[in-house]
C-alpha cells in the first residue's frame, strides 16, 4: 500500500498527462527508496513511526518528486500529447473499420449464402451462415460500445480533463446512434451494401445518442465517484 505523499505523486502526474506505465515504474523506486531510508533510521535507533517520518521527510514532498516527471515532454501518454487525436480521431477511425468489417461480412455472407435474394435481411439461416451473420450484427452493434468504455477507461485511468473525452463520447454516441445499414440490388448485378449516418428522426435520434452517452460514459463516472468518495473517507 502507498504512502498517503506517494499517492499526491501519483495523482500529481497522472493528471499532469505522464503515462501510467512511467508513473508505476517511478512510484516502485519511491516506495523501494522510502523503504531504504527507513531501514536506515530504524538502525539510527528510531522507532518505526518516527523512522517513517524521518524518512519522508529525507524523501521530499510530493511536489518536488513530482517536478522532475512533470516536465519531461517523452514521458507524457498521448492522451495528454495529443488529445484530439486519443479521443477524437482514433475512436472514429477504429469504430469506421469496425462497421467497414461488419458491411463486408454482411455483403459476402448475402453472395455466399443468400445467392439469389434480392436483401439479406429478412432471412433465418441455420448452420454456419447464421453464426456468419451474427458475427456481422455483434461487430456492428458493440463496437461503439467497447469503443466508448475504451475513452471511458483511458480518460479515468489517466486522469484526463473532461473535456476532450466528452467530445469523444458524444461523438461515438452520435454515430452508433444514427449509423443505418442499406442494400440494393439492381436486376441482374451483383448486390451492394452501404451505410448512412444521416438521422431518419432527429428526436428519437438525439434520444438514442444520449442514452448510449450514458452508458459509454458509466465507467468514467463511476470511477470519479469511487474516487471523491474515497478521498472524503481518507
Amino acid at each position: 500500500m502507498l504512502k498517503k505523499p506517494l499517492l499526491e505523486v501519483r495523482e500529481d502526474l497522472l493528471r499532469a498527462g505522464v503515462a501510467p506505465r512511467h508513473v508505476r515504474r517511478y512510484l516502485v523506486e519511491l516506495r523501494d527508496h522510502l523503504a531504504d531510508l527507513t531501514a536506515e533510521e530504524e538502525r539510527s535507533g528510531h522507532s518505526r513511526t518516527d523512522a517513517e517520518s524521518a524518512a519522508l521527510v529525507r524523501l521530499g514532498t510530493a511536489e518536488e518528486l513530482s517536478r522532475a516527471m512533470i516536465h519531461q515532454r517523452r514521458l507524457q501518454s498521448w492522451s495528454a500529447r495529443a488529445p484530439w487525436a486519443a479521443f477524437g480521431l482514433v475512436p472514429v477511425a477504429l469504430l469506421a473499420a469496425a462497421y467497414a468489417v461488419a458491411l463486408l461480412i454482411l455483403w459476402s455472407g448475402w453472395q455466399w449464402f443468400l445467392p439469389n435474394a434480392n436483401t439479406p435481411f429478412g432471412y433465418h439461416p441455420t448452420g454456419p451462415a447464421m453464426y456468419y451473420f451474427q458475427l456481422g450484427r455483434m461487430l456492428y452493434y458493440t463496437a461503439p460500445l467497447f469503443i466508448g468504455w475504451s475513452i471511458s477507461v483511458v480518460a479515468a485511468r489517466q486522469r484526463v480533463s473532461l473535456w476532450w473525452p466528452t467530445c469523444g463520447l458524444a461523438l461515438i454516441a452520435w454515430l452508433g446512434a444514427t449509423a443505418r445499414v442499406s442494400v440494393h440490388r439492381p436486376s441482374g448485378a451483383i448486390g451492394h451494401v452501404g451505410m448512412s449516418l444521416v438521422p431518419q428522426e432527429l428526436p428519437s435520434s438525439l434520444l438514442s445518442a444520449l442514452v448510449s452517452f450514458s452508458i459509454l460514459a458509466a465507467p468514467y463516472v463511476a470511477f470519479r465517484v469511487r474516487a471523491l468518495v474515497a478521498g472524503s473517507v481518507s
